[in-house]
C-alpha cells in the first residue's frame, strides 16, 4: 500500500532566479572585456588572471541559465523526473572549470617569476577598480538568491572570488607604483590561483553529494523517525530514504509497517495524512511516498527472512 505526494516543479530554485543570473552575466561580459584590453595594454598576467576568471565565471553562469531553461521540460516516462540533475550537472561542469583556471593561472604564474615584465600600473589599477565595483553590484544581485540553489549559489562564491581576486590585483598595482616591485603582479596571480581552488572544491564536494543521494544538510532523520513513530497506529519503519533530485527538490521514501487495526475503512487514509502533515512539518519536500505494511504480514516477511 503506498501513497505519493509528488508534484513537478515548474520551475527549479535556480529558474526563480533567472533575471538575477542574466543581469550577472551581462555585468561579467563587460567587465571581462574591459580586463582582456587592460592586461594585454598594461602587460599584467594578474588582471589577465582575474579576466580569466571572470570569463569562467560567465561560462558557469550561462551554463546555469541554459540548466535551468532544460530543467523546466516535462517529465516523461523514460525520465520521471524530467530533466531537473542538468543543474547539478552544470554545477559540476562549474567546479571542473574553475580547477582548470586555476591550474593554468599558477602555472603561468609560476613560469613567470623571476622574469616579470614591466607593467603600465595606470591601466592595470583602472582596470582592477571597475572589476571591484562590478563584483559587488552583482553580489548585492545574488545575495537573497544564494541559499536556494547551488548554481547560483555557485555563482555567488564565483563572483565574490572575483572581488578577492579584483582586490589582488589592487594591491599589487599599488605595490609596484610605490616600490616598482614589479613581481607583486606574478605573485597577485598566484594568489588569486589559490583563492579560486577552496570554492571549487566546496562546490564540488556539494555536488557529488548530490550525485551520491547524501541525505540534505540539515535533514535530522533520526527526528523524522521518532515523529513518524509518534503517529497513532505506526509500529515500525524502516527503509528510509532521503536525497536531492536538485537545488530545492528534495525527496522522501519509506516503508511503514502500521496496526492492522488501524487499517479499517478509511483508516490508511488518516494514517497517511498524519505522515504526511508530520513529514511537511520537519522536512520540506513535495515529493514523499510511504508504503503502508500491515503489522502481521511484516511480522510473516520477518519470520521467512529469519
Amino acid at each position: 500500500m503506498g501513497h505519493d505526494h509528488s508534484h513537478s516543479h515548474g520551475i527549479t530554485a535556480t529558474g526563480k532566479h533567472r533575471q538575477r543570473l542574466v543581469a550577472v552575466l551581462g555585468i561579467t561580459l563587460a567587465v571581462v572585456l574591459v580586463q582582456i584590453v587592460g592586461a594585454l595594454v598594461s602587460g599584467s598576467l594578474a588582471l589577465l588572471a582575474d579576466a580569466g576568471h571572470m570569463l569562467s565565471d560567465a561560462a558557469g553562469v550561462f551554463i546555469a541559465l541554459l540548466a535551468a531553461w532544460i530543467a523546466t521540460r516535462p517529465a516523461s516516462d523514460q525520465r520521471t523526473y524530467g530533466y531537473q540533475r542538468a543543474e547539478v550537472l552544470a554545477a559540476l561542469a562549474n567546479a571542473l572549470v574553475l580547477i582548470v583556471i586555476a591550474v593554468v593561472i599558477f602555472t603561468e604564474a609560476i613560469r613567470r617569476l623571476g622574469s616579470a615584465p614591466e607593467v603600465r600600473t595606470d591601466v592595470m589599477l583602472a582596470a582592477a577598480v571597475l572589476g571591484a565595483v562590478a563584483n559587488l553590484v552583482s553580489l548585492l544581485i545574488l545575495r537573497g538568491a544564494q541559499k536556494e540553489s547551488l548554481n547560483v549559489r555557485g555563482a555567488y562564491l564565483e563572483v565574490l572570488g572575483d572581488l578577492l581576486g579584483s582586490f589582488a590585483v589592487i594591491v599589487a598595482a599599488i605595490v609596484i607604483m610605490v616600490t616598482g616591485y614589479e613581481a607583486a603582479d606574478t605573485i597577485a596571480s598566484i594568489v588569486i590561483a589559490f583563492m579560486i581552488l577552496p570554492r571549487a572544491w566546496h562546490l564540488l564536494r556539494d555536488v557529488v553529494d548530490v550525485l551520491l543521494e547524501a541525505t540534505p544538510k540539515g535533514v535530522d532523520v533520526q527526528l523524522i523517525r521518532e515523529h513518524i513513530l509518534a503517529v497513532e497506529g505506526v509500529v515500525s519503519v524502516h527503509d528510509i530514504h532521503i536525497w536531492t533530485i536538485t537545488s530545492g527538490v528534495p525527496v522522501f521514501s519509506a516503508h511503514v509497517v502500521v496496526a492492522d487495526a488501524a487499517l479499517g475503512a478509511r483508516g490508511a487514509d488518516r494514517v497517511l495524512d498524519k505522515l504526511v502533515t508530520c513529514l511537511g512539518s520537519h522536512f520540506d519536500t513535495e515529493h514523499c511516498t510511504f508504503q503502508l505494511e500491515p503489522a502481521t504480514h511484516a511480522e510473516h516477511e520477518a519470520r521467512q527472512h529469519a
